[in-house]
């Protein structure tokens, strides 16, 4: 690829400690370690994009920031992991056209991950149900402190807690519930429980009703098993399909050393891309992908010794990536305003770091046709940690996490540690234009 690097220049937020859900540190071990930024001033950043791409800041501190919506008048909608002021959605206003945010709302007093904007209706979910606020004309929520609950009774633990959602054309909401259990292990043990108890209720996507109200949780439908945590989620309106991004296991060499060493184990197993439909099943906790060998593999929790093949009714990934990168959040990208490489493809935040690669927090891009995925995947926009990864400066102190396209087709960015809205633009550098430059208001 030929990148040139443009500048984004900031201020770190106020110190931010948050525990980054759902993500694997690089040495594939779970629980994720907790993330952690200084209240410094830094020298300018350096965003890096293709040839043509420039990025600028549209919004800061606003807390840990995950999934993202926009409206078509370009309101962006932000969900918050954690209460800020005591609201967890900010509707964010650019009312003077200047590229920076200037009006911010508040409302939703509820913590969580997902939000999307269909037909009508922002839908917003905690980390325990689902909501949804009708819209007016301008896509802009009529009542904010009247939602309407659909779902509740999600099953909530100490661990990968965010229902990440997704909404298909046929009034169908589409919400992941995460396993809490690594591999699904016999406490303190290597041994898997089988059958894996947790698949009742946990390690899928759950399908329910977009507009019927107070539903529970065995009112949903079991829509596709065998994902062990899925972030990041979207509605392909090329396949009319679902797309979901798994987060790999980790914990290979603990209880088999015989088997995996420490660095198959920060190699180990893939994070995968998946086309997934009604009944389908992923694999997990019984195997899991190995992009190295390129083969489905039986999980040494259940008799597999790192080359024993199995999974043969099981779908296989439609693309796969490193280990450990947490892939947070997938969008289909349906704009026009980006080259022609980049239309109807999915754009994918990276909200971890691979050791294998030193590389992570970054955006990735993999090329689509015709609804399915054609070509090798990329990195699209690079070093938001702001320091090297291999002999760090400094602590990390960007971690995307969201993905939206605005009206005008420009791609936005979240960043789950500082709270920071990132916009990413194209202007073909043929024409002679100089890209946009990057600005923070304050």
């Amino acid at each position: 690829m030929n990148n040139r690097s443009v500048r984004v220049t900031a201020l770190l937020a106020v110190l931010v400690t948050i525990n980054c859900l759902g993500t694997p540190p690089p040495n594939g071990k779970a629980p994720a370690r907790r993330a952690t930024t200084r209240h410094t001033s830094i020298a300018p950043g350096e965003i890096k994009l293709p040839s043509g791409f420039s990025a600028s800041i549209v919004a800061e501190d606003l807390g840990p920031a995950r999934h993202i919506a926009i409206s078509k008048t370009g309101d962006i909608y932000v969900k918050l992991a954690k209460l800020k002021d005591g609201k967890g959605i900010y509707r964010l206003r650019d009312t003077d056209k200047d590229g920076v945010v200037d009006e911010r709302t508040g409302f939703g007093d509820y913590p969580g991950t997902g939000i999307y904007l269909k037909k009508g209706y922002l839908y917003a979910s905690s980390n325990s149900g689902i909501y949804r606020y009708k819209l007016n004309d301008k896509e802009e929520v009529i009542s904010p402190d009247q939602p309407e609950l659909l779902v509740s009774g999600l099953r909530v633990k100490t661990r990968d807690q965010s229902k990440s959602i997704a909404v298909d054309n046929q009034d169908h909401i589409y919400v992941n519930i995460a396993s809490d259990n690594d591999a699904c292990r016999e406490t303190g043990t290597g041994k898997g429980l089988m059958p894996c108890p947790l698949l009742d209720s946990a390690a899928g996507i759950w399908q329910f009703n977009a507009s019927t109200p107070n539903q529970a949780f065995s009112d949903g439908l079991r829509f596709a098993t065998g994902l062990k945590n899925v972030v990041g989620l979207d509605w392909n309106p090329k396949s009319n399909s679902l797309f979901v991004m798994q987060h790999g296991r980790g914990q290979f060499h603990d209880f088999y050393p015989q088997y995996y060493t420490p660095q198959q184990s920060a190699e180990l197993p893939a994070e995968t891309m998946y086309e997934v439909h009604k009944g389908d099943d992923a694999g997990w906790p019984y195997v899991y992908y190995d992009h190295i060998q390129k083969k489905k593999i039986v999980a040494p929790e259940y008799g597999g010794d790192g080359k024993k093949t199995g999974g043969e009714k099981t779908i296989t990934p439609v693309a796969a990536f490193p280990a450990h990168l947490g892939p947070n959040g997938l969008l289909f990208y349906t704009g026009t305003s980006f080259p022609e490489k980049y239309r109807n493809g999915a754009f994918i935040a990276f909200h971890a770091q691979s050791s294998a690669l030193h590389k992570g927090y970054m955006v990735g891009f993999v090329p689509f046709k015709n609804g399915k995925p054609s070509g090798k995947w990329e990195i699209f926009a690079d070093n938001f940690a702001g320091t090297d990864l291999v002999k760090p400066t400094g602590p990390v102190q960007h971690r995307p996490c969201g993905l939206a396209q605005g009206p005008d087709g420009s791609l936005y960015v979240t960043d789950d540690l500082n709270g920071t809205l990132f916009r990413i633009a194209y202007k073909n550098p043929a024409s002679g234009a100089k890209p946009v430059s990057a600005s923070s208001k304050k």
